[in-house]
C-alpha cells in the first residue's frame, strides 16, 4: 500500500485505468488516497464503481475485450461463443463482460457459454445493472492482481525503483 499512496497520481490513475477504463472511476479512486490498506482501497474502488453512471459504463464497455476461451478448447466451442457474442452484442449494443476469477479453467467454458445465453434474457435495464456489477468485479480482480504486482515489485531486492 505505501506504493500505491505515495506513486504520482498520474501514475495510479494509468494503472487504474487498466483495471477499469472509466475515468471517473479512476480519479475519485486516486484522489481519495492515502489508504489504511488494501481493504480499504478495496471498499473505495467497489463503492467508485458502484456509482458509474451509464456514461461511464459506455466508456469502460468501449475498452474491454471479449473473454478468451482456455486453451485447448475445441472449435465448436470457438463457433458457440462467437454466435453467443455475436447476439449479444446485437442485443446490448456492447460487448459482453463477465469475471470468472472464482471458476477453475475447466470451469471456464462452461460458465461462459451459460452467462452468455442467460443474459441474454434480460431486458436492456436488467442487463444493465449485470454488466456493472460484473465490470466492478473485473476492476476489484484486477486492482487486487495490480497490487500483488507492486507489492512484488518494492519488495524486489534489484534495486529498481518501486512501481518502475
Amino acid at each position: 500500500m505505501g506504493h500505491f499512496n505515495a506513486a504520482p497520481a498520474e501514475d495510479i490513475r494509468r494503472m487504474l485505468l487498466s483495471c477499469l477504463h472509466s475515468l471517473r472511476w479512476a480519479r475519485r479512486v486516486a484522489d481519495h488516497r492515502p489508504y489504511p490498506d488494501a481493504d480499504a482501497l478495496l471498499a473505495a474502488a467497489d463503492e467508485a464503481a458502484y456509482d458509474l453512471t451509464a456514461a461511464d459504463l459506455a466508456e469502460a464497455l468501449a475498452a474491454e475485450s471479449l473473454p478468451e476461451l482456455p486453451d485447448g478448447a475445441y472449435s465448436a466451442a470457438h463457433t458457440a461463443l462467437s454466435a453467443a457474442h455475436a447476439a449479444y452484442e446485437a442485443r446490448f449494443g456492447h460487448v459482453f463482460v463477465i469475471c470468472l476469477d472464482s471458476f477453475t479453467p475447466d470451469e471456464v467454458l462452461d460458465q461462459l457459454l451459460a452467462a452468455i445465453r442467460s443474459r441474454l434474457t434480460n431486458d436492456p435495464e436488467e442487463e444493465r445493472g449485470v454488466t456493472a456489477e460484473e465490470l466492478r468485479r473485473l476492476a476489484r480482480g484486477r486492482l487486487v492482481t495490480s497490487l500483488r504486482g507492486a507489492g512484488s515489485r518494492a519488495t524486489s531486492s534489484n534495486g529498481a525503483t518501486p512501481g518502475a
